[in-house]
């Protein structure tokens, strides 16, 4: 069997920077430190940050008076703000930039008085973080037949999730400016999340079998495995090496293996050390060189 890898893969400059949020306050001010939300979608980083003390709540009512905070990459509504400061909480916020890129686009369309759209999944952290900076209208990526009921002409501006699939995103702009002509659209995507997604294209035309490892609520590695299966390969999204499935593997030559934006690269070599591959191709991409600064508190 040879398994080849996708490249670019794994974590992308928000999720490194998030982490190193938590690591560098636990270390500055001590445990405990409190995380609103899991502080990216992947269980193993989310484990190891409480083995060293952190602790992951999903409100802040959770969190005891006075204590510190650190807000997940995924963004927070400003409501989250306000009640940590009711509680006299110390907030750090780890949200990526491009997150709050979108936010920061929200609001300038809002003041301009344009009917915000945002493209994204309901429920998803970063969806709620985001629909809580001005009033707008939620669309699916799937669901694009259930666009508002405005006159065409009505000006509207148009956002996405940073973390969506580019081609059912790319579906979706297309409806929407079919209604509305002259929408302004942004379209949000994160450079991470494009890049995975075309090395992924690429790769799985070359295999037998697509795993993609990272969490089950993580949007990025949805979005790897149905890219991959697009493309006519049996695709899964597993966590580790216990959830792969010996059938899976059945007549299988070639196995092709990426990993979302939060997920570790000891989670891909894991499951490549099960596989016992006879040989291990990497695949050149596109080279990474992003990086973001520190939030200032922390500089």
């Amino acid at each position: 069997m040879e398994v080849i890898l996708s490249a670019p893969r794994g974590f992308c400059a928000g999720v490194v920077r998030a982490i190193e949020v938590v690591e560098i306050c636990l270390e500055r001010y001590g445990a405990p430190v409190y995380v609103k939300h899991q502080i990216v979608h992947n269980p193993y980083v989310v484990t190891e940050l409480e083995r060293k003390g952190a602790i992951t709540v999903e409100s802040v009512e959770e969190i005891p008076t006075g204590s510190m905070v650190v807000f997940s990459a995924h963004g927070s509504a400003p409501e989250d703000f306000e009640q940590a400061k009711n509680r006299n909480l110390r907030v750090i916020d780890a949200v990526c930039p491009l997150v709050t890129r979108v936010h920061n686009e929200a609001k300038k369309y809002h003041r301009a008085g344009k009917k915000v759209l945002l493209v994204g999944h309901k429920g998803h952290q970063e969806v709620i973080g985001t629909m809580g900076q001005v009033e707008m209208t939620l669309i699916g990526d799937d669901s694009v037949s259930d666009l508002p009921d405005w006159d065409a002409d009505t000006e509207v501006a148009v956002l996405t999730q940073t973390t969506l699939s580019v081609g059912d995103t790319a579906e979706s702009i297309t409806a929407i400016t079919d209604r509305f002509p002259e929408a302004l659209v942004r379209n949000d995507i994160c450079y991470a999340t494009t890049n995975r997604q075309s090395a992924v294209m690429e790769m799985a035309v070359l295999v037998d079998l697509v795993l993609v490892i990272g969490a089950v609520n993580s949007s990025n590695c949805n979005r790897l495995r149905e890219v991959a299966e697009a493309q006519g390969v049996s695709s899964y999204l597993i966590n580790g090496p216990e959830e792969i499935e010996p059938a899976w593997l059945d007549g299988v030559e070639k196995v092709g293996i990426t990993s979302g934006a939060s997920t570790p690269e000891v989670l891909v070599k894991s499951v490549i050390q099960a596989l016992e591959p006879d040989k291990v191709t990497l695949l050149s991409g596109v080279e990474e060189d992003v990086s973001f600064t520190l939030p200032k508190e922390l500089r």
